[in-house]
């Protein structure tokens, strides 16, 4: 994984064998676009003789496995997953990670059919559900939502675990009523299934299960789904999910400061990859409790808003 790191003073080309892994998500998903072009980024700026490695995986959950047993260097994580651990975990615990930045929000996204009679989290009781793949930050959040729902996915639904892009085949072939999906606007599969088959998203705020889920768990905001995304004919009320960016905490700080340095000076380019990358704001990038800054990425907010 990582190299051994010469000082930026010994060295004009300091990170020149280092040797990067990203873990990101579904080949369809945000997470997977935007860490396949910060990968040519990284390779670019930080003059890296390798180029790094993009690792698809279930998402949030995996990927914070990956980073704490060292077999991913940056990872794709959302806020509620990596809160989790770190309540799970000690103070100090080398497991723990540190953030390089807040990235995007995601929207957490119930897919239907357009003609589907389901209208609310409630109407899945007894449905086929997708609620995402295994150790997925999908599978994370859905469970809390079912949860507030009073829906049990091992009683209550006929539950499949399965990935973006497997979700997408599914209902696309009628094996699904419908799956979750939690990621950046708009997702390239989900896009691509509503120009196919008409497709709705499903509003959490009926019953006030919008506001009972952030009661509950206070780590999600309310967003909305704009009318037009997807085709829809009308704004759909749901909850927002921090996206971090995370490495080890013992990564090199100079590293960590290339790093995030690199996010900003190639957002236009990250833009192209997925439009997410839009909404990186720099303000807003150090917002990302309860998981603390690495100190090299605190040094880098640091003297980019005293300039």
């Amino acid at each position: 994984m990582l190299g051994a790191l010469p000082t930026l003073s010994a060295c004009s080309a300091p990170f020149r064998d280092v040797r990067l892994t990203l873990a990101t998500g579904g080949t369809q998903g945000v997470y997977f676009a935007l860490g396949t072009a910060l990968a040519v980024e990284y390779q670019q700026r930080l003059d890296l003789l390798t180029p790094p490695v993009v690792r698809s995986t279930a998402g949030s959950v995996e990927n914070l496995q990956l980073l704490a047993t060292g077999a991913a260097d940056v990872a794709f994580c959302q806020v509620d997953a990596a809160a989790d651990q770190l309540q799970r975990i000690a103070p100090g615990d080398p497991r723990s990670p540190r953030a390089l930045c807040r990235v995007y929000d995601e929207f957490v996204q119930v897919v239907v059919p357009a003609e589907s009679p389901i209208r609310t989290l409630r109407d899945l009781r007894g449905r086929k559900v997708s609620i995402g793949a295994r150790d997925s930050g999908v599978e994370f959040v859905a469970r809390r939502l079912l949860q507030v729902a009073g829906i049990s996915p091992e009683t209550d639904l006929q539950t499949e675990y399965l990935s973006i892009n497997e979700s997408v085949n599914a209902l696309r072939e009628g094996s699904v009523d419908a799956f979750f999906w939690t990621g950046g606007l708009p997702t390239s599969g989900v896009t691509e299934l509503a120009m196919e088959k008409p497709i709705r998203l499903l509003d959490l705020e009926p019953d006030d299960l919008l506001k009972d889920v952030r009661n509950a768990f206070p780590v999600y905001a309310p967003g909305t789904v704009p009318a037009a995304m997807y085709g829809l004919t009308t704004p759909i009320k749901t909850v927002l999910v921090r996206n971090f960016l995370l490495v080890p905490a013992d990564m090199s700080a100079d590293l960590a400061y290339a790093l995030v340095e690199t996010v900003f000076a190639a957002q236009e380019r990250l833009a192209r990859a997925s439009p997410a990358a839009l909404t990186i704001d720099l303000r807003a990038a150090i917002g990302t409790q309860p998981v603390a800054l690495h100190a090299g990425a605190e040094r880098y907010f640091r003297e980019a808003k005293s300039n």
